[in-house]
């Protein structure tokens, strides 16, 4: 909507959002501990990688660990720059309060290794033009961070996120009330179909994975050089880095090796609160899906689960985890 003068409010807010461009969002941030063994073993025992260059003299860190060197965790950093916290107070006041990671990349220019001093800067990327989700309308907010090791440029993170204002239940539900005034035969007989669930990617390097889903069969990557097991599927292996592999058929046998219970945000094609597992099969690789057959409170970390697939429409059917009978 324009004012009387022609000029789009939306336009005036995002000339404003603009200006954040290129300001600091972090100067001279220091890692508050130096790459070191534990860290490293941990992460690689939550993620299941046994890669043999992340143990033993002469490791490194896992390249996807660059952020986690970075994080001020819940006392935070004080050399933050108050930009970042001034784009978001202005997207808050124009209405857009919610908020949700969307995604991230990264680029590894250097190891690190154990002993590194970690320092980063962090700038205001890019703000989007608003932009209309099935979340809601707002603006993607882009954040770079370089990290230096020892000085030197180790990689750049680029983080995402979506400051939104959420789409209105009541303004999706007024019509249907509406018509249940007016006809309520109607609207029994045309009812709203449910939406549906998001696709899964499936590309070159998993399409074999969904059409065991599709035989109802969950087939685990091994390698065909050291047969190691590898899940999810990658095009080659994470412990020698041959990319010759086949599949092993998983027994649909697992334990709950760590779950979340996700209440928000809210999406339309999901019932929160539900729980979402890290399931440990019983061949030794974890996956991550949904935990069914007893209350999200219920679930526990080292409960039995059994593979099942659920049929969410007539188009896809997904491996959940069984963990007992309904209550």
């Amino acid at each position: 909507m324009s004012d009387p003068q022609g000029e789009d409010p939306h336009d005036a807010l995002y000339e404003r959002l603009k200006a954040y461009e290129g300001r600091p969002a972090a100067v001279g941030g220091t890692g508050k501990d130096p790459v070191n063994e534990p860290m490293i073993r941990h992460w690689c025992e939550a993620m299941g990688d046994t890669s043999p260059a992340y143990r033993g003299p002469g490791a490194v860190a896992p390249p996807t660990m660059l952020q986690a060197w970075t994080m001020g965790g819940l006392s935070g950093h004080s050399d933050r720059s108050g930009a970042y916290d001034e784009l978001s107070a202005l997207l808050d006041r124009s209405g857009y309060t919610s908020v949700v990671a969307t995604d991230c990349e990264q680029e590894y220019l250097r190891p690190l290794r154990p002993g590194d001093a970690i320092t980063f800067d962090a700038v205001i990327e890019s703000v989007s033009p608003r932009k209309t989700t099935k979340l809601g309308t707002g603006h993607f907010v882009t954040t770079r961070m370089d990290v230096r090791a020892a000085g030197e440029l180790a990689g750049t993170h680029r983080f995402r996120i979506l400051k939104y204002a959420p789409a209105a239940r009541e303004a999706e539900a007024a019509p249907a009330a509406r018509e249940a005034e007016a006809a309520p035969a109607a609207r029994e007989a045309k009812a709203a179909p449910r939406p549906r669930r998001p696709r899964p990617v499936v590309n070159r390097d998993n399409a074999g994975f969904w059409e065991g889903v599709a035989g109802h069969r969950l087939l685990v990557q091994r390698c065909a050089d050291c047969a190691t097991l590898r899940f999810p599927w990658l095009p080659g292996c994470n412990a020698c880095g041959s990319p010759r592999w086949d599949t092993v058929e998983a027994s649909g046998e697992g334990t709950v090796y760590s779950y979340v219970v996700m209440h928000h945000p809210p999406f339309p094609a999901f019932d929160p609160p539900y729980a979402v597992g890290l399931i440990e099969l019983a061949e030794g690789v974890r996956m991550v899906s949904n935990v069914i057959g007893v209350p999200y409170d219920k679930v526990r970390i080292g409960m039995p689960v059994r593979l099942e697939f659920l049929r969410v429409d007539d188009e896809l059917e997904l491996p959940v985890f069984r963990a007992g009978d309904e209550d």
